[in-house]
């Protein structure tokens, strides 16, 4: 595994709150979290404790109510909207459970994206590079149509990773897929914090996703609710099974 030096992302007491007065609700309540350089964490929880808050705020989609987000050692709290945006384009990836391709661009087209919206020259062979580390070389020239549901998600992979992002963020990255396919794609992301320093944050609702990662982070009521590293699948649903339990 490589070398890990320092944190990629790291919140600091934030809090997120919706509304205002007695209808006012905490999604986040002061959460602080490191994500290590190469390491793949994966975030749960039942619904509403506030796991997509999370990854909104520490990918700046989001502004927390209070405390401090980091990525790559940039506090995001003071950046004004233009820089915001010019850091999650150049320092932050994203795949989400729709795999948000265009449909009338070619699989190279669609990975070239970030780069053309930056207005940065795309080298082809970066593009092609990009495919091969998803596995589909051979598809650059097909469209969405023409792919599997899980060549689409590897596709969305290779557009995320184009930038080289310090992390990438990845919203329910199987939830749409069947179990083989979406076993292809968490051992991509697996070996891209392995073998290549990539620092992944993967929300899940699955214990099988979940327990490819170096620990899960359970979130309760917007709040952490333990960390446990090296969790099987079992340990995971029975963890998971003991939160959405309704109290006696």
């Amino acid at each position: 595994m490589s070398q890990r030096n320092g944190d990629a992302v790291a919140l600091r007491r934030v809090s997120r709150r919706y509304g205002s007065g007695d209808g006012a609700v905490n999604a986040l309540d002061e959460v602080s979290l490191a994500f290590p350089r190469g390491s793949f964490t994966a975030v749960m929880g039942p619904s509403g404790s506030g796991k997509s808050t999370l990854l909104q705020c520490a990918a700046g989609l989001d502004r927390p109510t209070s405390g401090s987000v980091t990525v790559g050692g940039t506090e995001l709290t003071g950046l004004g909207e233009r820089r915001l945006t010019l850091l999650r384009r150049d320092r932050i990836g994203f795949v989400f459970q729709a795999f948000n391709l265009l449909p009338a661009l070619t699989a190279e087209q669609n990975v070239a994206l970030p780069l053309r919206l930056a207005g940065r020259r795309v080298p082809r062979a970066r593009i092609r590079e990009a495919l091969h580390r998803v596995g589909l070389g051979d598809r650059a020239r097909h469209r969405p149509a023409e792919l599997s549901g899980g060549q689409q998600q590897r596709i969305a992979l290779a557009r995320a990773l184009i930038t080289r992002p310090d992390v990438l963020f990845a919203d329910e990255p199987t939830g749409a897929l069947d179990s083989r396919t979406g076993h292809e794609v968490l051992t991509l992301l697996r070996g891209m914090a392995d073998h290549e320093g990539q620092t992944v944050v993967m929300v899940t609702h699955d214990p099988v996703a979940a327990s490819r990662a170096d620990r899960v982070v359970f979130l309760v009521d917007g709040r952490v609710h333990g960390e446990p590293a090296g969790a099987d699948a079992d340990a995971v649903a029975t963890r998971m099974t003991g939160l959405e339990a309704p109290p006696c």
